[in-house]
């Protein structure tokens, strides 16, 4: 993952690399909540990333407008 959208497999700090990160977490909670409903804890955990992902979106969004529209539809995030 970090290969592909950090440029190298050591870049795992790269915005593109962080997001796709995040979103394969979001994923992967998504369908944990989906079996268990009463996880509450899991359900704030997952908030709190859309969150953060959101926030690393804008700034891409701001700094690279391209790579963010790229971004977006390589990862199938709705926007």
């Amino acid at each position: 993952m970090f290969k592909k959208y950090g440029g190298d497999e050591n870049n795992t700090g790269s915005t593109e690399a962080q997001i796709a990160l995040f979103t394969h977490r979001i994923n992967h909670l998504t369908g944990h909540l989906k079996i268990n409903q009463k996880d509450f804890n899991t359900e704030r955990s997952l908030v709190k990333l859309v969150g953060k992902r959101r926030s690393l979106l804008d700034y891409l969004k701001r700094k690279d407008i391209e790579k963010y529209r790229e971004l977006i539809k390589d990862l199938n995030i709705r926007k």
